[in-house]
């Protein structure tokens, strides 16, 4: 799905905001600023922090741990249907993560595949899927529960269950946590996840 050349790429606007580089420096990211229409969001992340040249607008930069599982733990949850979600499922999805913004969703997301979902009469209230895929390693993405559901282990039963399939296919899930949001990191570690390293995040406009 990526547009780009050797050094640079990014996916197409409808699909998410990520781009890539292979060489993180001035010259990359001023190939990819002409390369993107003009207003365009994208978000970097880098292992080192950047310094972002002053054509782009820094919309917002923080750090963010990325975190890894290699042993899928089972904390022993009560288990609900798990449902694959479709292209039918796409405006359901869309209302879930606008209400919740576990990050970036849109309207082309789902086509990184495996997005799973748990339903109560009829209406989508938790989800999780699997978004870059980075030789064997797979990230577990869009992690979100309504508001109204929260505290039933929705979540962490998502997480397990995308978490299992990606071991099961001999690769590696991980994930990634703002820093501060203690509870969500305490949830990971229950489930098996460590932290691999600080990384940075911007985000960043033309």
């Amino acid at each position: 799905m990526s547009i780009g050349t050797e050094l640079v790429k990014y996916f197409p606007k409808e699909v998410a905001p990520f781009a890539g580089l292979k060489k993180v420096n001035e010259s990359s990211l001023k190939l990819l600023f002409d390369m993107i229409s003009p207003e365009r969001i994208v978000i970097l992340i880098t292992a080192e922090s950047i310094e972002i040249p002053a054509s782009w607008n820094i919309i917002y930069q923080s750090i963010i741990l990325q975190m890894v599982s290699k042993n899928s733990k089972q904390p022993g949850l009560p288990q609900e249907e798990i449902v694959p979600l479709k292209k039918i499922h796409v405006p359901q999805m869309l209302a879930l993560t606008s209400l919740t913004n576990p990050g970036p969703f849109i309207e082309r997301t789902i086509e990184f595949g495996n997005y799973t979902g748990i339903f109560k009469s009829g209406e989508l209230i938790a989800m999780a899927g699997q978004r870059l895929h980075v030789n064997q390693y797979v990230e577990i993405s869009a992690v979100c529960t309504h508001p109204d559901h929260v505290g039933k282990g929705y979540g962490s039963m998502l997480i397990q269950h995308q978490a299992q399939q990606i071991l099961q296919q001999g690769e590696i899930p991980f994930l990634h946590s703002r820093s501060d949001n203690d509870q969500a990191i305490r949830l990971y570690k229950a489930l098996g996840f460590i932290t691999r390293q600080e990384m940075n995040l911007n985000i960043i406009q033309k």
